[in-house]
């Protein structure tokens, strides 16, 4: 079982944030990653489709023999997990569930969260937030372009840079301490948003989102004990757009070695 593939999805390129922290850690897991292309944007889509889509997804990773899925996803953690925790036989990493305890455990007074609109309507990282640590104060916003924004390179076009600065803006009359990248799209932003506030104001959850998978691994030895050099990606639609956008945070060399496996809208 521990040499089993570790599964991670996302709408698109997003999830590489955690992938790239992940091989970090766990440098000879074998990978296989999904990039649902032909649905994104996740985050105008309701809970009910959300949970038929991770429901392909998972059906798909278990064809692979997986012995983990990580949902690389707020949104789909936010609406879907919950729906779908005990259905599979292969443990479910589910990113806002499992960052915000360690986000909450650092004990700021305020706290942001920039994410998509079906993670802000969920308030997933409010309530997970609050349950560890219930006096913070906890400010939601939805950035609904940075997404497209991430997915088709436009992040330092003039009119994606006024938007960007606009949602900060905003979220900084709250006078938040830090505030939370809520979509694994987001840190691609990074550079972007440090221009207008000091970069570590800023929390990308993949990181501790990464230690965590990690340390629950080892603690139910299921670290590969074999070497595996080659993950292996799919997307369902477009994968030269893929390619294309994934090179900020993992370089997938080739468009033509990325499988299309298509799940239905």
């Amino acid at each position: 079982m521990k040499n089993c593939p570790i599964g991670i999805f996302d709408s698109g390129v997003g999830g590489l944030s955690v992938f790239a922290e992940l091989i970090k850690l766990l440098p000879d897991e074998n990978y296989i990653y999904f990039g649902d292309t032909l649905n994104l944007p996740y985050g105008a889509k309701t809970q009910a489709q959300l949970i038929d889509i991770t429901s392909t997804i998972f059906d798909f990773f278990k064809t692979q023999n997986v012995k983990a899925v990580v949902m690389a996803c707020n949104t789909t953690s936010a609406a879907a997990y919950d729906a779908l925790k005990d259905k599979y036989n292969f443990k479910i990493y589910p990113i806002v569930q499992r960052a915000a305890k360690q986000i909450a455990n650092e004990n700021h007074k305020k706290i942001g969260i920039f994410a998509t609109q079906a993670t802000i309507n969920s308030h997933a990282y409010k309530r997970e937030i609050q349950k560890y640590s219930p006096n913070t104060e906890v400010f939601e916003l939805a950035c609904p372009k940075w997404v497209s924004i991430v997915e088709n390179n436009l992040q330092n076009t003039p009119e994606s840079i006024k938007d960007i600065k606009l949602q900060l803006d905003l979220m900084l009359k709250n006078n938040v301490e830090k505030i939370v990248l809520g979509c694994t799209h987001y840190p691609y932003l990074l550079n972007i948003l440090k221009k207008f506030a000091p970069e570590n104001m800023f929390i990308n959850p993949a990181k501790y989102f990464a230690q965590d998978i990690y340390q629950d691994l080892k603690q139910n030895d299921l670290i590969s004990d074999k070497k595996f050099f080659e993950p292996k990606f799919f997307v369902s639609s477009n994968p030269e757009q893929f390619m294309l956008s994934s090179k900020l945070f993992y370089n997938v060399q080739n468009a033509e070695e990325i499988s299309i496996t298509i799940i239905p809208a």
